[in-house]
């Protein structure tokens, strides 16, 4: 793809945000697509909104697990960008029509107190630069069209990446923890929708250890010349499969000691 490709595509993925109308698969539009460009065109709708005032506070980590990455039928991670207009309050309600096909998971949040980065960041660096880990949710939404009506063919991980990672929200808890205080891989929690449970999982769901997912992060972003900031909010990956959330849904995930966050979609 040319640079005037990733434009045009974030272009329309911007316009898709805004009108809630979804565009049709970039894996389809392109089908030289690949990594390199998926994540130009997911830089260039970062500068776009950081031009219209838009803070990055944070990113985040997809296709965490083994399931997940056999269904892409790939074999890495990948990640996104937070803004600061994804922000969600603990307990707070979506505005009708914010989001178009809005999911949600559930996971470990990390808030840095030290920049990080580096194609060496090691585990140690990471629970260095940590102020505290929290429970969390991500809202996921797409810009893009889940299945192409014509083709059959669904979203490709190219697709996903160029769509900041499906990345729409988040929502931290109101516990905060010491980075060392439980064993991540242990911290599991319950989701349920409207009081129902629809996922459980377990910490170690993600690359076996949320620690090491942090890990991929920086040293991914050091590939791109990028690094995390103090302050910056990290989503280390989720380990339940997307809840759907219709109007009407009422999320809580429920972390057992580490605590727990909610979020409803009016």
């Amino acid at each position: 793809m040319t640079p005037e490709d990733h434009a045009r595509a974030a272009a329309d993925l911007l316009n898709a945000e805004r009108t809630g109308a979804q565009i049709g698969l970039l894996s389809r539009r392109h089908p030289e697509i690949g990594m390199d460009d998926a994540y130009a065109i997911q830089n260039a709708i970062c500068q776009a909104k950081t031009a219209q005032g838009r803070k990055v506070v944070g990113w985040k980590i997809g296709l965490t697990s083994k399931a997940m990455q056999y269904a892409l039928n790939i074999d890495i991670p990948d990640s996104g960008i937070l803004f600061d207009d994804m922000v969600f309050e603990h307990g707070a309600v979506v505005p009708a029509g914010r989001f178009i096909q809005p999911r949600i998971e559930a996971e470990i949040a990390f808030v840095m107190k030290f920049p990080i980065g580096g194609a060496n960041v090691t585990r140690a660096d990471v629970l260095a630069a940590t102020d505290y880990v929290a429970p969390s949710i991500e809202i996921l939404d797409t810009r893009i069209v889940r299945k192409d009506a014509e083709t059959g063919k669904t979203r490709t991980v190219h697709d996903t990446i160029s769509d900041n990672a499906a990345n729409a929200g988040v929502v931290l808890g109101p516990q905060r923890h010491a980075v060392d205080a439980f064993d991540m891989r242990w911290i599991g929690a319950i989701t349920l929708r409207g009081g129902e449970v629809e996922e459980t999982g377990l910490g170690a769901g993600v690359l076996n250890d949320p620690v090491e997912s942090v890990v991929w992060l920086a040293r991914r972003m050091a590939q791109y010349g990028q690094s995390i900031a103090p302050g910056q909010i990290i989503l280390s990956g989720s380990f339940i499969r997307p809840v759907e959330c219709p109007p009407g849904s009422r999320i809580n995930a429920d972390f057992g000691a580490f605590g727990d966050v909610a979020i409803s979609f009016a």
